[in-house]
């Protein structure tokens, strides 16, 4: 028998989405299956008409793999259980939601997201008893049950091109480069990017610093004779005494930024060095996927439609030593994977004289 999947984006986008949704459509198409796309998130079911299309093999080809963001589009402020409304209001349309799943004779649903979209989706789907299968992507990584999420790769590729461009520029200026990266509340990227691109100092949210030992490793550095420092430093670390630095955008939404200038101020008076700062933002998101994130959002795709084949739901796919398995969706959502302080990298990194400002 036919069945019909719905899939969509959800969350912050990133790269390797277009990927993911190549990879579930070509493997559905082989099962005869149809697959329909949900435009902005489920936000898209609640419109009237809903905001969906019919995704065929001919539309996937290999010119969208290459493409960063989501043809879908998305959306990280919908919450349908806490729905905004136009006027200020907020309505639970939680059984609109499952309603419009049903009007569409939809069999299965894929979600793409992290792990804010996963509780959500997984509550929905719990409550409307709908068969749900979750692929994960993240630049952040913390998604815990899988070593690799879709967009991670690239995220930290962007980064370590950004430490490439800056140390020419560092050396030819005497200066020390302060690099800020995402990382809501973890230091994946910062961590990775900043081995990689040969950071002398890098900062987490996992691990306390102070100002003092990050100038002594700047001082370490100057008097072995090199003219420049290159700082990276997760835009979720907080100051020395605790505080976070957010901005708070139109409507209320607040997010971290800032702290990468506060450091650059900080280390200048520390170190007496000239110091500038980039903030990347959401440069990390935008780039065409990297080929392990093609990989990785290929994989996930397939092991994801031949679960619902076999009719294993309210699970997500994941990567682990090397393989594609599937975690009940409970389980990946029950903590945010942070940065093990006696992880690999960790360790990997002091032994090559990196700082974490802690001593």
């Amino acid at each position: 028998m036919k069945k019909k999947i719905a899939i969509f984006t959800s969350g912050g986008d990133c790269a390797g989405l277009n990927a993911v949704m190549r990879a579930v459509v070509l493997s559905a198409s082989g099962l005869g299956w149809e697959v329909l796309g949900i435009e902005n998130g489920t936000a898209g079911l609640l419109e009237n008409p809903p905001e969906c299309r019919t995704l065929t093999p001919e539309i996937f080809d290999t010119t969208i793999m290459r493409q960063g963001g989501t043809i879908l589009g998305t959306t990280n402020s919908r919450n349908p259980f806490e729905y905004k409304m136009p006027d200020g209001s907020v309505r639970d349309r939680s059984d609109e939601l499952i309603a419009a799943f049903r009007a569409l004779e939809i069999d299965y649903i894929i979600g793409i997201g992290g792990d804010g979209s996963f509780r959500i989706l997984n509550k929905l789907m719990n409550k409307g008893g709908l068969n749900f299968i979750g692929i994960p992507k993240t630049i952040d990584n913390d998604l815990n049950m899988t070593d690799y999420s879709v967009g991670f790769d690239t995220a930290v590729s962007v980064a370590t091109e950004a430490m490439d461009r800056l140390q020419p520029t560092a050396a030819s200026h005497d200066r020390v480069m302060v690099l800020e990266v995402m990382g809501r509340d973890a230091g994946h990227i910062a961590l990775t990017a900043g081995i990689a691109g040969g950071a002398d100092v890098i900062l987490i949210p996992e691990i306390p610093y102070t100002v003092e030992n990050i100038a002594k490793k700047i001082n370490k550095v100057q008097v072995s004779g090199r003219n420049f420092a290159l700082v990276m430093v997760s835009e979720a670390v907080k100051t020395p005494d605790g505080r976070k630095f957010e901005v708070v955008y139109h409507g209320g939404e607040t997010r971290y930024g800032g702290i990468g200038e506060y450091l650059g101020v900080q280390i200048a008076q520390a170190t007496n060095s000239e110091t500038r700062v980039t903030i990347l933002g959401h440069v990390q998101r935008g780039a065409s996927p990297t080929f392990n994130d093609r990989l990785l959002a290929s994989a996930l795709g397939v092991k994801a439609v031949d679960l619902l084949r076999q009719g294993k739901f309210a699970r997500m796919v994941a990567w682990h030593n090397m393989e594609v398995i599937d975690v009940p969706i409970d389980h990946a959502i029950s903590e945010c994977r942070t940065v093990s302080t006696d992880s690999v990298l960790v360790r990997t990194a002091r032994a090559l004289g990196i700082s974490f400002g802690d001593t």
